[in-house]
């Protein structure tokens, strides 16, 4: 009751503070498993993100997150595994534990649908970094999955990097069509097509 009950608060506090707008420009907020992939420029990019869908969906959804980020205190680790119940993979190149392609796999199987940021770290510039090979092994895992790519606008600047107050400003989230691999596609190429597939949801530059 104490996570549902705090999980609400973080919510309304998420849509107060941004103002968060969803454009559902290419698909629908539909009850289907999904991957929701973003830009990923602060820690509170998931939780914009989850407070945007419908109930319904968000009870479904889960983040894909760090484990040495989220688990580095015992208020973040209660947080990230009790209110948001993420998906924590080690980032590490030299893990040893779980797969972690194997772990958002395991997710979607069990019907949770996933919120991952294919850069793998926050972005302080005004592009998307290289997207990193796990969405296309996520993708090769998982076929019927819907990709669908979000572009999220003005978060950067509510709580940049480094920032530990946020500063009240309109979010807006656009959601595109949903990508699938096909058949024969190559990882550079379906990297590229998720990728362009962001970028094209992006805002026009000033």
């Amino acid at each position: 009751m104490i996570e549902k009950l705090f999980g609400l608060v973080l919510c309304n506090f998420a849509k107060l503070l941004t103002g968060v707008h969803p454009l559902w420009q290419g698909c629908k907020p539909e009850a289907k498993l999904r991957v929701y992939f973003a830009n990923h420029r602060s820690h509170g990019d998931f939780v914009v993100i989850w407070a945007a869908l419908p109930a319904e969906l968000r009870r479904q959804t889960r983040p894909v997150a760090g484990a040495d980020y989220w688990l580095d205190s015992r208020f973040k680790s209660w947080l990230i595994n009790e209110v948001f119940h993420a998906v924590l993979v080690d980032r590490r190149p030299d893990r040893d534990g779980p797969d972690p392609v194997e772990q958002m796999a395991g997710a979607l199987r069990a019907g949770n649908s996933l919120i991952l940021f294919p850069e793998g770290t926050r972005n302080t510039g005004e592009s998307l970094l290289p997207f990193k090979s796990g969405i296309f092994h996520l993708a090769q895992a998982m076929p019927p999955v819907e990709l669908v790519p979000v572009w999220i606008e003005n978060l950067g600047r509510v709580m940049p990097k480094g920032a530990t107050v946020p500063v009240p400003l309109l979010c807006t989230l656009t959601f595109g069509a949903p990508l699938t691999l096909t058949a024969g596609e190559t990882k550079a190429e379906f990297l590229d097509r998720a990728r362009n597939a962001l970028l094209d949801l992006a805002p026009p530059a000033n």
